[in-house]
């Protein structure tokens, strides 16, 4: 890995968990699509399933680094977890820049304006969609599940 990458994992009796931090720059986003793909290889996931989660990956990792140090030429970093369990993945991507309202996303399909789309997409994708701040109340904190069936 680069320097300003770092990766961890671990596993349990029930599942297995890893760490991506990378850059908050939209070069690195590529990096959280190929760790998901390594992650889907450890359970069979359908093609269309993994690329509707990297669809959806893509948009929050992509929410942290357009958002959250918008007004920081020397960007922070984005934490991607990805928790796979005997029955769903769980992925989370937090920051810890200017931080999210998660009333702002919460309006009608119809009144999404262009910048609205990934939660609405993610929304879509996902079984059960988490939006709010880190603990301590700075940054942001995108967490989605999908059932693997």
């Amino acid at each position: 890995m680069a320097a300003g990458e770092a990766m961890s994992s671990t596993t349990n009796g029930t599942g297995a968990k890893v760490r991506l931090t990378i850059p908050a720059r939209a070069e690195y986003i590529t990096l959280c699509r190929l760790a998901l793909t390594g992650i889907a290889r450890v359970r069979d996931l359908p093609d269309e399933v993994l690329a509707d989660l990297k669809l959806a990956l893509t948009e929050a990792a992509s929410n942290s680094v357009r958002h959250a140090y918008a007004d920081d030429d020397h960007a922070g970093v984005v934490e991607i977890s990805y928790e796979l369990l005997p029955d769903r993945l769980v992925i989370e991507v937090s920051d810890e820049g200017e931080g999210f309202d998660p009333d702002e996303a919460e309006g009608a399909p119809e009144e999404l304006s262009e910048g609205g789309l990934g939660i609405a997409i993610i929304r879509a994708i996902a079984d059960d969609v988490q939006i709010g701040t880190q603990p301590g109340g700075k940054g942001s904190r995108l967490r989605f599940e999908k059932e693997l069936g």
